[in-house]
């Protein structure tokens, strides 16, 4: 491990960078993990971090000292002060990563899919990811204008989820999701009225559930793309759930008709 002091250490300036600007994000294709258990969740899938930062104080913490030693030789062990400054979380988080950002395999039609229109806020992409990857969805879409998956608030949110689940992101889900359809597949469109109720829809087959942003939903182009429509029905005087509980809601839906659906031994 190599203990470093100044701010203008290269790698640290790489990772104060990569965390302050998306486009240094997509341009050099790396981001930064920041936490234990995000950090773990990508080495154990994945391999080698480009660099660790690691906190001085947190090295007293079991979980952290165990995988800075196990890459003693891509570990910087920075004081709380400079990993502060470095990172856009606490000191007390105690572990950075940068990394490579993983590259999905060829866009395939799989039996469970989630796509995910123009859904800007961050917080709700890493929840949606969240309860896709803990579901078993097997691919997530996400369309040009959702934030982009590999920021630091996305990869936050949600907690390992990311190395889980194949991500796609800028993808045309009208035209995708004609090819899913077309394959004999379903494309469920989740609407805020006039759909089947979605614990009477039938979900247990191959299926994209499609969630749209909560302002103006899904796009027409992808709407018209769907096989159905289903709602989630909800007590008088309330309009809507937020889009990641509501995803979270109709997979598990789809979950629990699947599960009905395979035979038991």
């Amino acid at each position: 491990m190599q203990h470093v002091t100044s701010r203008q250490n290269p790698r640290l300036r790489e990772a104060a960078a990569l965390i302050a600007s998306s486009r240094e994000r997509r341009k050099t294709g790396k981001c930064v993990l920041e936490g234990e258990h995000v950090v773990s969740a990508y080495l154990l899938r994945h391999g080698n971090a480009e660099t660790l930062i690691v906190a001085e104080d947190a090295l007293a913490t079991p979980a952290v000292r165990d995988v800075a030693e196990r890459h003693s030789q891509r570990t910087l062990v920075v004081p709380a002060a400079l990993f502060a400054a470095t990172a856009s979380v606490p000191a007390s988080v105690g572990v950075l990563a940068v990394v490579a950002t993983p590259r999905p395999p060829q866009l395939r039609f799989a039996d469970f899919c989630l796509l995910v229109d123009d859904v800007q806020d961050p917080g709700n992409i890493g929840s949606m990811l969240r309860s896709a990857a803990a579901a078993g969805v097997a691919q997530v879409l996400l369309s040009k204008h959702c934030a982009f998956a590999w920021s630091p608030k996305v990869l936050r949110a949600g907690q390992g989820a990311h190395f889980c689940v194949d991500i796609h992101e800028d993808v045309d889900l009208p035209a995708w999701a004609a090819g899913y359809r077309a394959s004999g597949a379903d494309v469920v469109a989740t609407v805020a009225a006039g759909g089947t109720s979605v614990f009477a829809a039938p979900l247990g087959n191959r299926v994209a559930l499609a969630i749209g942003n909560e302002g103006g939903g899904l796009s027409d182009a992808l709407a018209a793309e769907a096989t159905q429509r289903v709602t989630i029905p909800m007590h008088a005087g309330v309009e809507s759930l937020n889009a990641a509980a509501a995803t979270a809601v109709c997979l598990f839906e789809c979950v629990r008709q699947r599960s009905a659906a395979k035979p038991h031994r």
